[in-house]
């Protein structure tokens, strides 16, 4: 139930997307387009000093933004940077990255040595990964669904593309809201004490359950959108007007993108 809950409050906080912050007033297209430049900026980046400062630029922008810290850290550093933490573990060694030695870790009988290159290029690594997913999760928290996917449209994303993610993301919500009541009818029955192979039972009656259900569900959701003139295309009531306030955002962008690329060629790691 804890991740269910931690499941919808990551996905759905659109409350975030409504607040009154500096990213939240900027127009969805221009804000896209710098953040797309900020993530080609982190990919191009080789040293590591730069990718913290960009960091700490998108922590800025979250507290400018009025996202809590505390929701946003925690909404970032889960999940794919950890996992990319695992990925880049092997590269320490001098068996897969060869060079200076730093220190030996002994594990039974074998002697691992860390080199100075693999702590390095593992540094840059998880460096990298941790500023995009962090950028990408505060453009994601920032704007609205329905305002995103009207611009990927805009960047002529196929279509087929967008309305997936849309009714994915509708899906993801009745899904989190099914397991729950499954869940709790299952406790109110049989209470919390059950043996385990009366359990995989009821896991398997449910999971086949469910997936006739959705079966069914899927049909019915289309035709419901059809009658109600879906076309495949996201609607968004209001219409979408450049203020010099976004103008301004996207030059300041520009002149760090290319002060990005600049400092490629400058600075080592």
């Amino acid at each position: 139930m804890g991740a269910l809950s931690f499941l919808k409050e990551s996905v759905f906080a659109d409350e975030y997307a409504l607040r009154r912050g500096f990213l939240q007033s900027l127009d969805p297209r221009i804000k896209t387009i710098t953040f797309l430049l900020f993530i080609v900026g982190i990919m191009l980046t080789k040293s590591i000093a730069v990718l913290l400062w960009l960091y700490a630029l998108c922590l800025l922008l979250a507290y400018l933004s009025k996202i809590r810290l505390g929701f946003f850290l925690k909404r970032t550093w889960i999940f794919i940077p950890l996992f990319s933490l695992f990925i880049a573990l092997p590269a320490l060694f001098s068996i897969f990255t060869p060079g200076q030695p730093l220190t030996t870790l002994r594990i039974a009988s074998s002697e691992l040595v860390v080199t100075r290159q693999g702590l390095a290029g593992a540094s840059l690594f998880v460096s990298r990964v941790i500023t995009s997913v962090s950028f990408v999760v505060l453009l994601s928290i920032t704007t609205r669904h329905f305002a995103l996917l009207k611009v990927l449209r805009m960047f002529k994303v196929p279509q087929v593309f967008v309305m997936t993610v849309g009714i994915c993301y509708r899906y993801i919500y009745l899904f989190v809201e099914i397991i729950e009541h499954t869940y709790l009818a299952i406790k109110s029955r049989v209470g919390s004490r059950l043996h385990y192979k009366k359990g995989q039972h009821i896991v398997a009656w449910n999971i086949a359950c469910l997936w006739a259900r959705s079966y069914q569900l899927n049909e019915q959701v289309y035709q419901a959108m059809l009658s109600r003139g879906y076309s495949g295309e996201p609607v968004v009531l209001q219409d979408y007007k450049t203020a010099l306030r976004d103008w301004l955002w996207l030059l300041l962008v520009l002149i760090v993108f290319f002060m990005l690329i600049f400092l490629n060629f400058t600075i080592e790691i």
